[in-house]
């Protein structure tokens, strides 16, 4: 047995070639700090009769300590949920051109609020202003850093100490608890219901504008469908009813795209261009979704309307840095090309990926897979159905397929998702009917699911 005469001093593990790399890597206090206390541990052990352990075991396990306490826990994972816009994991991935972007103004000072024709004070919506009025066929647009802080400043800015009239079927709830007439209540608007949960007409709209009334609002329901007996009015028949009340008609798209969803092998979803069409005077709608950008919330629509948001003390606590802006007109320059857009940004991608594509995959994979699980688990091939996410179609499924992963008992999905969880790369899937289901959707190179798995061993 190894005595504490046999614990190495911190100088002397502090002077090997492993203890200088881990200074260079880490810095000389952090890993000073973390080696005393290690040999601390080491010191309370020996006295209870353990063994002092040698100099490069103590280097291996303070490498290890360190490694996992500079780990980030906003890391990146593989999503194998089935959810391809998952909230929890930041929603839509950015195409290159918009990561390459955002790298670009990083690296150096960027003419954010700068003419360089004039050399004078510049706008920041500049740079994406005009892009999203050809996109939409909008007077004017501004961006702010999401679509709960674009209803906001619009209410505010247009509805504040009156009344919005809006349907009882549309006061919907979204992530984390944020319900509508809250966001409502705290932009100084009086809230109106009309209609009942299920069938809102016209006529109720009509006999709830008074003199009172700041503004028409219009909600989709993104995240639910309310389906059977049912009636609700369009933003097309609202229009003419704002214009005679003289109150400007407010649709808030939620998630919003910019292409006919048709495209992409899905039912359709009102786009941006078509909302304003209709004749609403705002629009609101998401970039971080089914546009498939960094999160932003786009405001587009009439001018006189969007200089009076923009006038608004909120859009300075709401406004965006260059970092995301470059991101985002990265973004909506592919959107010059659908085609080009459809191809290069990810979200359009994974929904386009078709069901035989992907078991194709599967297929490929499961014999690997099944190599690298845990003693007692096997691996097959499943058919699973794919959801869009992040409130975009709630009721629609796209066919997938992936890997159904099973144990020796009950709880052996629940044991192996931890483990895929803690690997250093997590892997993500979800536990349905006693297995865990790895869905492929969102998985576009084989070897990123063999290389995460490969530490399982």
């Amino acid at each position: 047995m190894r005595g504490l005469r046999a614990l190495p001093s911190v100088d002397r593990l502090l002077s090997t070639d492993t203890g200088r790399a881990l200074q260079g890597e880490h810095g000389h206090q952090p890993v000073t700090e973390a080696l005393r206390a290690l040999l601390g541990e080491a010191r309370d052990a020996a006295l209870r009769g353990a063994e002092v352990p040698a100099p490069e075991a103590l280097l291996d396990t303070l490498a290890d300590r360190l490694h996992a306490a500079g780990r980030s826990a906003l890391r990146p994972v593989l999503n194998l949920t089935g959810t391809v816009l998952h909230t929890n994991l930041g929603r839509a991935l950015l195409s290159e051109e918009a990561v390459q972007a955002a790298a670009e103004a990083m690296r150096a000072p960027a003419a954010l609020e700068l003419d360089l024709a004039t050399g004078k004070r510049g706008e920041r919506d500049a740079h994406l202003r005009q892009m999203l009025c050809d996109l939409t066929g909008a007077e004017d647009a501004t961006v702010v850093n999401n679509n709960a802080a674009a209803v906001l400043i619009t209410l505010n800015t247009l509805g504040a100490g009156r009344e919005a009239v809006v349907s009882r079927g549309e006061l919907i709830e979204i992530g984390g608890a944020f319900r509508m007439p809250d966001i409502m209540e705290s932009a100084g608007v009086r809230l109106r219901e009309v209609g009942t949960t299920n069938r809102t007409h016209l006529r109720d709209y009509e006999s709830a504008v008074t003199e009172a009334t700041g503004m028409v609002l219009k909600v989709h329901p993104s995240n639910y469908r309310i389906e059977g007996f049912t009636a609700s009015v369009t933003a097309a028949e609202l229009a003419p009813l704002a214009i005679r009340a003289g109150v400007p008609l407010v649709n808030d798209l939620g998630s919003g795209t910019l292409i006919d969803m048709a495209l992409l092998g899905l039912p359709p979803e009102p786009t941006v261009r078509e909302a304003v069409a209709e004749g609403a005077d705002i629009v609101t709608f998401s970039g971080d979704k089914l546009l498939g950008g960094p999160q932003a919330g786009f405001i587009v629509g009439r001018a006189d309307l969007i200089a009076r948001i923009n006038r608004n003390p909120l859009k300075r606590a709401l406004r965006l840095d260059k970092i995301r802006i470059a991101a985002l007109a990265a973004t909506l320059r592919l959107y010059a090309d659908t085609g080009r857009a459809v191809e290069r940004l990810p979200t359009l991608r994974l929904l386009r990926r078709g069901e035989a594509e992907i078991r194709a995959q599967a297929e490929r994979l499961c014999p690997d897979v099944a190599a690298l699980l845990p003693e007692g688990f096997q691996a097959a091939v499943t058919g699973c159905e794919s959801q869009i996410g992040s409130g975009a179609l709630p009721v629609e499924t796209l066919p997938s397929a992936g890997l159904r992963l099973t144990g020796p008992d009950g709880k052996a999905p629940e044991r192996l998702a931890a483990a895929l969880r803690a690997l250093d790369r997590p892997l993500l899937g979800r536990i349905a009917d006693g297995a865990l289901i790895l869905d492929l959707r969102c998985l576009e190179e084989d070897g990123a699911l063999t290389g995460a798995m490969a530490a399982l061993r």
